[in-house]
């Protein structure tokens, strides 16, 4: 694949299943590979794992793999997870205020608003992990 077109995570096997592997990434701001990243507090790093439906045959445990999805998907999951939220968000703020002046109401309606667009999510989890592929390959040493 196009390295352009696709986003790359090294990580290492956690789990192995009869279906698949679970991946352990370790995801790292900018800051975090920085090497005086402790001067300035700035460093994130977060520990992730993801469930991979593949043959789990040809890994072990431990083993450094390398986990690639393509670019478009991760777009599909920034616009699930932040972008429609923020324009649900938005539009019951607009709405509320026409409605009412009360700031109190209308930032409780905005934020409440939230609640059912994330249970929808939840409730269609199954159906969209569907839509995201990845593909793992073992790390070249």
């Amino acid at each position: 694949m196009d390295s352009k077109k696709e986003v790359t995570h090294n990580g290492f096997v956690k789990e192995l299943g009869k279906r698949g592997i679970k991946v352990g990434i370790i995801v790292q701001s900018g800051c975090a590979s920085c090497q005086i990243n402790g001067s300035c507090n700035m460093s994130e790093q977060t520990d992730k794992e993801l469930d991979i439906d593949c043959d789990p045959s040809p890994f072990n445990l431990g083993q450094k793999v390398v986990v690639h999805l393509k670019s478009s998907q991760g777009m599909n999951a920034l616009f699930l997870g932040y972008v429609l939220p923020f324009i649900v968000l938005l539009t019951v703020m607009i709405i509320a205020n026409y409605l009412t002046s009360n700031e109190a109401i209308i930032g409780v309606a905005a934020l409440v608003s939230l609640i059912p667009y994330y249970v929808v999510l939840y409730l269609y989890r199954n159906k969209i992990k569907k839509k995201f592929t990845y593909v793992v390959n073992p790390l070249k040493s």
